[in-house]
């Protein structure tokens, strides 16, 4: 058997799965485009994408729902300066097509003595992060359901007090296609799978809950006995420990944040500043600060697409360009801004593989991938052993942040309380409360047990949603406030 290089196996896939079934070849694609370069742009795409999607989950030892579906389109757009025209369909035809070209062509006015050219077809670089398997195929449907009821059956016998367990699962199998107006052929096929599990327990009349879970881009077979162990025991230490909170504390004191999935707050706090869209538009607080200092020494941040299997890796982008790993910040000084293809025109400088949208049905912007703190020298005991008086966040629920200002406010979900050195007990109701650029300013300690999250994040960004990674090393950030509930 003569297998294909794996750039042109994705091509192939999606053109058999957008092109061929409907007719349609790259000269139709060629066609779009200049129908839309009949006026004047300065950019134009086709993007076209066919998701095949499953779930499960069980609760109460029953399977309550199964869901599978299949959606397909193509997203048509023009830009001009900084305004975007964008169309898209369901409906992958050449009527349909040619539709939407002429529709967001209207965009600009048309162009004097200029005959319409699209650049000459040239297949995009790519990477070859992950397998381009089908997950939802992986396994059998009887296996899947016998994997959640596993899941249960681990969760309650490792203590009497567990009440309820709630476990998923979700997979998707995802084939995307782009040809840009520059001449830019690309293909991406996107296997994604998630297992998570929720547990309640209960003592003396107290309810808390408790969740684990990860998945990245690969089949099924990942969630092995281990893994399986590893997030339950998770949900179930998360849990327990609740139970025995109490109230925390409330005023400025010195935070430890766990590493991993504690991340998140990096992201959200740091990582939407850093996106170009916000930047060119002089509405972050990073805005301008290219090659200051905007962080401690020894704060090195990264945006990073390229590790391999990684839920916020990506071949290539959304328009087409090969992902990147990309240093935002280093040794404490701004270094770089996450870019799409139209603020990084806009700007001057060039994309950095981080154009990405929630579908056909929407645009792209500058949007996060696998984003994360490299570690440091401190051992993660000798941070928390540095703490006189203080909280030990070792995992996060929800937080909002304000992009333009950087202040941000985030619940953790787990968290103890130190002094001299020593935790003490687990807390309840502790928020964080800061400003990103602030933060970062005030990182004393960095552990060198730097970790990704175990493959569970989502972020919204305009009412898009998109899978991305987090990571950190055990962090000490001195001067922080607490909003707590004694």
């Amino acid at each position: 058997m003569i297998s294909r290089e794996p750039t042109l196996e994705r091509l192939a896939i999606a053109q058999g799965l957008l092109l061929q079934p409907f007719g349609l070849d790259e000269s139709h694609l060629t066609r779009a485009l200049a129908e839309i370069t009949a006026h004047k742009v300065d950019d134009a795409d086709l993007y076209f994408q066919y998701t095949r999607s499953e779930g499960w989950s069980l609760e109460e030892g029953i399977v309550k729902t199964g869901s599978f579906s299949i959606d397909q389109g193509v997203g048509v757009r023009a830009v001009s300066g900084e305004k975007t025209a964008f169309a898209y369909s369901d409906d992958i035809s050449e009527a349909s097509l040619l539709d939407a070209a002429r529709t967001v062509r209207t965009i600009s006015a048309a162009a004097q003595n200029r005959k319409a050219k699209v650049a000459t077809q040239k297949i995009a670089k790519s990477r070859s992060l992950y397998s381009g398997l089908d997950p939802i195929a992986s396994m059998d449907s009887t296996a899947k359901v016998e994997l959640l009821g596993r899941v249960e059956k681990l969760a309650r016998a490792k203590d009497p007090r567990i009440m309820q367990v709630m476990a998923s699962l979700a997979s998707e199998y995802d084939v995307v296609m782009v040809a840009r107006m520059d001449g830019t052929l690309a293909a991406d096929v996107r296997p994604l799978v998630r297992l998570s599990v929720t547990v309640m327990a209960e003592q003396n009349g107290r309810r808390e809950t408790g969740s684990g879970g990860g998945g990245g881009r690969f089949g099924f077979a990942y969630f092995d006995d281990a893994k399986i162990e590893e997030y339950v025991s998770d949900a179930v230490n998360a849990a327990l420990t609740n139970l025995e909170a109490r109230p925390a504390p409330a005023g400025e004191m010195t935070v430890v944040l766990g590493s991993g999935w504690p991340g998140i707050l990096l992201h959200e706090a740091i990582g939407h500043g850093l996106e170009g869209d916000f930047n060119r538009k002089g509405s972050s607080a990073f805005a301008g600060r290219i090659g200051q200092r905007v962080a401690a020494k020894g704060v090195t941040v990264l945006d990073d697409g390229t590790i391999s299997d990684r839920r916020g890796s990506l071949n290539v982008d959304d328009e087409g360009h090969v992902s990147q790993r990309n240093v935002l910040i280093e040794d404490g000084i701004l270094k770089s801004y996450i870019q799409d293809a139209m603020n990084a025109r806009l700007m001057g400088v060039k994309p950095t593989g981080n154009g990405r949208r929630e579908s056909y049905a929407h645009v792209p912007m500058p949007r996060m991938t696998n984003t994360y703190m490299l570690g440091g020298d401190k051992d993660p005991q000798e941070v928390i052993a540095s703490i006189k008086k203080g909280l030990y966040a070792s995992n996060f629920g929800g937080g909002q942040v304000d992009i333009t200002s950087g202040k941000f406010v985030f619940s953790a979900s787990e968290a103890f309380w130190v002094e001299n050195g020593k935790i003490q007990y687990p807390v309840k109701g502790a928020t964080i409360v800061g400003s990103g650029p602030e933060c970062l300013k005030k990182v004393s300690l960095i552990g060198n047990d730097m970790k990704l999250d175990p493959g569970v994040g989502t972020c919204g960004k305009e009412g898009q949603s998109v899978p991305v990674g987090v990571g950190q090393p055990t962090l000490r950030i001195d001067g922080l406030t607490v909003g707590g509930t004694a």
